[in-house]
């Protein structure tokens, strides 16, 4: 494996990026209009500028690796714009926040290409079209002996859990109640650690992840709230949440994937998720205030 393209250049994209361009055949998947905006102000990563190889969806090109990490709203664009990339043994694996990226590309290019996989690490601060991030991070994913090779040849941090669908959703209930309730509450990781409140109210929305995990088949999941409080403690105190940056910068969040994802499973699933419905209602509203 030495072909890659990466689809999606924020945060998480554009720090892997620089990890891997040079040490590996990449390409950086855009359209026109991202191309002249790249073309003419290049990306920056801690205030550095980072040369990479665009690519445009109309071009052919047999990639070993293709990394999807647009936000939840381009993925759709990013599945489309991938297909000249997919060849036989191409592996595509997607770093979007939620549960349901996965599928969704699995559905158009087959459930043995797409390996499940998320990034968890140090959150990034992005401005624009410039990064700050600590290179504190790892790609999670599931067994797959070329993935691993190709990641360990490369000194890329990964891990290989034994259940990567518990994985999944334990990293989904860190999104749920923490990116969510920060978002409305204005929260660092730190405010949220201190906050016996705080824990009190995120119990609730683990128990709705919870309650709509287990009637989705997911097991595991009697160890989620430990398991969610301990990866809370080793987030970086003065880190604030993807989508609290969202919000302070006036842009769309993913609460769609996120309580949005809750609430259609809980009404498939006859399962209240009041909680989650109200974290819902008022990003909805601070989205519109922005």
């Amino acid at each position: 494996m030495d072909k890659v393209v990466i689809c999606g250049l924020g945060a998480v994209g554009l720090t892997y990026a620089s990890k891997l361009k040079d040490v590996c055949e990449l390409k950086i998947l855009v359209d026109e209009t991202r191309l002249e905006k790249f073309k003419k102000n290049p990306p920056l990563l801690n205030g550095e500028k980072v040369n990479l190889d665009y690519i445009l969806p109309t071009a052919s090109w047999n990639a070993d690796l293709i990394i999807v990490s647009t936000k939840a709203s381009g993925l759709e664009s990013a599945i489309s714009y991938i297909k000249n990339f997919v060849g036989e043994n191409t592996i595509i694996i997607s770093l979007l926040n939620g549960i349901s990226s996965e599928e969704k590309i699995a559905s158009v290019y087959g459930n043995d290409k797409v390996i499940p996989a998320y990034f968890i690490g140090h959150s990034a601060v992005r401005t624009y079209n410039s990064v700050t991030q600590d290179g504190v991070g790892r790609i999670v994913f599931g067994k797959n002996a070329r993935l691993e090779k190709f990641f360990k040849e490369k000194h890329i941090d990964y891990e290989i859990p034994e259940d990567i669908i518990y994985s999944l959703w334990l990293k989904f209930t860190m999104n749920i109640f923490s990116n969510q309730t920060s978002a409305v509450l204005n929260l660092t990781f730190g405010e949220m650690k201190r906050s016996d409140k705080f824990k009190k109210f995120a119990k609730k929305l683990i128990s709705e992840v919870r309650q709509i995990g287990e009637a989705s088949g997911v097991k595991g999941l009697e160890n989620l709230e430990k398991d969610a409080f301990i990866a809370l403690s080793q987030m970086v105190d003065d880190g604030k949440t993807s989508m609290l940056q969202d919000i302070l910068a006036g842009r769309k969040t993913e609460v769609d994937i996120f309580a949005g994802e809750i609430i259609k499973r809980g009404q498939r699933f006859g399962i209240a998720t009041p909680y989650n419905q109200t974290l819902y209602d008022l990003i909805k509203i601070l989205e519109d205030k922005s």
